[in-house]
């Protein structure tokens, strides 16, 4: 009967935290690009925590679970062709605070080798805000980016875009 009464008020003390859990949405994005292609992004809204990528050695992609993008069509980005297919999205540790957006071949099971790494032409910015869930988009570009899609990745205060064409 004892057990029964522990049973009991640690289930009432711990049903509001199940309750009011964080939720996370698996998310998918399609866009038709301007050259026709159409891309799909793939992802979950998971919590932005930054420190296994502050962590990581420089020339390292990182991936937060593995968000994707399929391509219907090849498409480029600063003159790197990029073939149809599936990839996954992550980011390229250059240094300390600079990072490049990159695109891997399929999916990921351990380290990816780094020869199969796209890097895109992108930007990265620290000063766009906090994303306390993961955000993955295409959206129309600006500044550099003018007239081309841009992909889009922000997580804590991680932004990166890459421009696709």
């Amino acid at each position: 009967m004892r057990i029964l009464s522990v049973l009991c008020v640690l289930a009432f003390l711990l049903a509001p935290s199940f309750l009011l859990a964080d939720p996370h949405f698996n998310k998918t994005v399609i866009v038709i690009l301007p050259n026709g292609a159409e891309a799909t992004i793939s992802y979950n809204t998971v919590p932005a925590n930054v420190t296994r990528a502050e962590n990581a050695p420089a020339g390292t992609f990182i991936t937060p679970r593995s968000p994707s993008l399929e391509l219907s069509a090849a498409v480029s980005s600063g003159g790197t062709e990029i073939p149809a297919g599936k990839y996954t999205i992550g980011v390229i540790k250059n240094g300390a605070d600079d990072w490049t957006m990159g695109l891997y071949k399929g999916g990921l099971s351990g380290t990816p080798d780094m020869a199969n790494v796209i890097k895109l032409d992108s930007m990265y910015s620290s000063s766009m805000g906090t994303a306390e869930h993961m955000l993955v988009d295409i959206t129309p570009g600006s500044g550099k980016f003018e007239g081309k899609a841009v992909l889009t990745l922000h997580f804590g205060t991680m932004f990166l875009a890459g421009a696709l064409s």
